[in-house]
């Protein structure tokens, strides 16, 4: 299914819209698609809904169960760069000359490698986000806009959302359409993650801890998650960096104590911006990763997340070098990759450079940041690298080709903003879930290794 699918006569039709957008903010508000106004960020007396589409975004059948399947492999590829420390080194040598915040986490993550790591319960909670690119013959391929191995959002509200849209589309009559909606449940995967890994730590009396950002608008995102894992009898705390910097200790064996409780896992809905941190809660981040507390993500998964290390896999050899004797899987994962390229200092960085310069409308400029909004486009490129060319600072920088994805007719719902058909352009999102436990001694360094990969994914 792709382009206008809803027909032009259902999306012109200015007095059904009407209805069908008042249906569509109630459902919203009784399916419980919710975020805190800006005007109260951190009280629920005033609530209103999350932006969303009026109608359901379409996806082929095809793509869709393709982009289901590379997950658990992209599960295992995140896994195998965080225990990797000669690739992330090498990676990500350039980046942290000119980029002070990855620079920060890659001294965490050296600190923790020279002190031994503590903890050997590995739980990743991942989003992969792709765009549908358009080829000339109408025809569409899937390609990851990035991966997001930190605080990766909204698992909780798009497991409501499927409702909205059904809803809506059986007041418009499109009871046919309405059938093509897929359940979906991606707070029950993610807290299923949390849960194995709360049960693998072994203390019933032991927390999870979501870290959380002082600003909180999208606290239901959250809530959804932690409602899964107290409905499993396990506890959860909610606590902010500062909070870990007054009240946070470990004790003889590394155990993580905040407010006088034991963390059994720190489950990171923040620490991933630079704006996030002060010079505590720096200390913070190390105090937690080397604690006996899991982390979620720890620092070297945080680090694959990177879009360096992105632009580094699409090298020729490096995802064979992560899965040798598997070309079946490099084949599946490099099928998604969009062309990515280097700024480092050189030749090759120096032709990207001119590469961009001349069709800047062709690419997407990106910065070493998560949590959206950082990308650069168009004319913004030339000004952007004509000022770093010749620098070092071109380095903070990756190039990467810009998607043409078929652009879908639509109505944004968001609170404030005028309804109108707009022109909109869809990513997919698609959670990845894995626990890792390699049993350990002090006799045995290591005497049982298993991997469990658990999929859940998102469809809007």
């Amino acid at each position: 299914m792709a382009g206008n699918w809803i027909p032009e006569d259902v999306l012109m039709d200015t007095d059904l819209i009407k209805v069908l957008v008042d249906v569509a903010k109630d459902s919203a508000l009784l399916n419980g698609v919710l975020m805190r106004t800006k005007e109260t960020p951190n009280s629920s007396e005033v609530v209103t809904y999350a932006p969303f589409t009026l109608f359901p975004s379409p996806v082929p059948k095809a793509i869709f169960h393709q982009a289901l399947t590379v997950q658990t492999h992209f599960n295992r590829l995140v896994d195998k760069i965080s225990q990797d420390s000669n690739f992330l080194e090498e990676a990500l040598a350039s980046t942290i000359k000119v980029d002070n915040f990855t620079e920060r986490l890659f001294n965490i993550y050296r600190h923790v490698l020279q002190e031994g790591r503590t903890q050997s319960i590995v739980l990743g909670l991942n989003r992969s986000d792709y765009m549908l690119d358009q080829k000339e013959d109408g025809s569409a391929s899937l390609k990851q806009i990035e991966i997001n191995t930190i605080a990766a959002s909204f698992g909780g509200l798009s497991s409501r959302t499927p409702n909205i849209h059904r809803h809506v589309l059986k007041v418009a009559g499109r009871l046919e359409e309405c059938k093509r909606i897929l359940d979906n449940n991606p707070s029950a995967g993610l807290a299923e993650g949390l849960s194995k890994a709360w049960d693998l730590y072994g203390s019933e009396r032991a927390v999870i801890l979501f870290l959380i950002e002082e600003v909180q608008r999208n606290i239901y995102d959250h809530r959804y998650v932690e409602n899964e894992l107290w409905k499993r009898n396990i506890p959860v705390i909610r606590r902010q960096f500062e909070d870990v910097c007054k009240t946070g200790c470990l004790d003889q064996n590394k155990r993580l104590f905040v407010d006088g409780r034991e963390v059994a896992i720190v489950y990171f809905r923040n620490g991933y911006m630079p704006q996030n941190y002060t010079e505590q809660n720096w200390e913070a981040r190390l105090m937690i990763e080397r604690s006996l507390a899991v982390k979620c993500p720890d620092i070297s998964t945080h680090l694959a997340g990177t879009k360096k290390v992105q632009q580094e896999l699409c090298r020729p050899g490096v995802l064979e070098r992560f899965f040798p004797g598997e070309p079946d899987v490099v084949e599946q994962i490099r099928a998604t990759f969009a062309g990515l390229y280097t700024l480092d200092m050189g030749p090759e960085g120096d032709k990207t450079v001119a590469m961009a310069l001349a069709k800047p409308n062709q690419f997407v400029l990106k910065p070493q940041r998560e949590g959206g909004g950082n990308n650069i486009y168009g004319a913004e490129i030339c000004h952007v690298l004509e000022g770093v060319k010749n620098s070092t600072e071109r380095m903070a920088y990756i190039l990467m080709d810009k998607v043409q994805p078929r652009p879908v007719h639509n109505y944004l719902l968001r609170l404030g903003s005028p309804l109108k058909l707009s022109t909109c352009l869809s990513e997919l999102g698609v959670f990845g879930v894995y626990v890792r436990y390699v049993q350990t001694s002090y006799l045995s360094p290591v005497s049982q290794h298993s991997v469990m990969n658990l999929i859940e994914y998102l469809f809007l």
